[in-house]
Parts: structure tokens; sequence; C-alpha cells
């Protein structure tokens, strides 16, 4: 049985390796798979509680992918005695650090499409049908969303990180090989381009 299991986890994560380089394909089934969820909840008129549930923990999985993986508020107050306080690059001259996730763009996508094939999974029971007035869930469902960005937004502002990082500074043709301007004496007449020796 232990080799079943072995066998298993090997295949599924050979699948998760050859399907990390195709970020928008990915993106585009978690779509999919998030249309065909609301069309049944739409089409079933019920399971609000499942979706609900879902709406939830997108959004908490949405927060910890804006979220840095050291919170420089943790460091703030780990660092008390230090006047500086977290050291992070303010100005051009500074090292480049690049944005680093609590959690990876990879390990959102997968958790997503894992809780959202859960969730379709269980629009096919009864048990999860349970009656509730929804205009409330989703009222409170913004009311949330809304308010866990602003805090979010205010900890990006004190803390100058953002969540998108593009890499360093490129600068202009770095590979191109630079040729110096030849020095002509002042005194030299008119020179050959080709050679460079005077005519």
């Amino acid at each position: 049985m232990d080799k079943v299991g072995i066998v298993i986890k090997q295949r599924y994560q050979k699948l998760l390796d050859d399907v990390v380089p195709f970020m928008v394909p990915r993106w585009l089934f978690v779509c999919g798979v998030l249309f065909y969820f609301t069309y049944r909840i739409m089409a079933l008129q019920g399971w609000y509680i499942s979706c609900y549930a879902l709406a939830i923990f997108h959004l908490n999985l949405f927060i910890a992918f804006l979220s840095p993986k050291i919170d420089p508020s943790f460091e703030m107050s780990e660092s008390l005695d230090d006047e500086d306080g977290p050291a992070l690059p303010t100005n051009n001259n500074e090292e480049f650090r690049p944005f680093i996730r609590r959690l990876p763009e990879f390990k959102f996508w997968e958790q997503t499409v894992i809780s959202t094939l859960i969730a379709v999974f269980s629009t096919f029971f009864d048990c999860f049908n349970v009656p509730v007035f929804w205009p409330i869930l989703v009222m409170y469902f913004f009311i949330l969303f809304f308010l866990t960005m602003k805090r979010q937004i205010k900890h990006m502002i004190k803390f100058r990180y953002l969540p998108f990082t593009h890499g360093k500074t490129k600068y202009k043709d770095s590979n191109k090989e630079v040729v110096p301007e030849p020095v002509i004496p002042a005194d030299v007449g008119p020179i050959d381009p080709d050679t460079l020796i005077p005519m």
C-alpha cells in the first residue's frame, strides 16, 4: 500500500513540475474551473455556503500572495533596540532585493485549483446545501475584502514595498562592445578612415 502512495505522489509531483513554466494556461484553467463552479451555483440555486467558504479561502490566499515572507513590522518589533529598524533599500544606490512572497505564485495557483475542485465536488452532495440568505454573505464578503485590502495597502505604504518585482534595472545594451574613438593629434592632416594612417 505504501508503494502505491509513493507512486501516486511521484506522478502528482511530475505533473506539477511539468506545468510550472506555463503560467498563463495554468491561470486560464483556474478561470475555467471557477466559471464552471459559478455556473453550477447559479444553475442549482444553492450551495452558497460552499461558495462563501471558497471566496474567503481565496481571499486568504491572495493576502498571503501579496505579503512579504518576512514581515517588516515583525522585524521592527524585534529590533526595538536598534534605532534604524529594518534595513530595506530606500534609493537606487542600494542593493536590489527582490520581493519574496509568503505564498509563492505556484503554490497560490495549486491551492486555488485544489480548493476550487473541492468546492465543485461539494456541490454534488445535498448535505453541503445549507439554506442561507445569500445577499448577506455577499455583502459580508465585500466588506471583509475591502477592509482587508485597505489594511494590506496601508502596510505596503508604511513599509515601502511593492508585491510585484520586475527584476533589476536593465541598462542600455550592456552586451554591446564599446569601441573607443581614435585619438587624432591636432597637427596631423587628413586621416584615411580605413587604416587610420595620415594621408
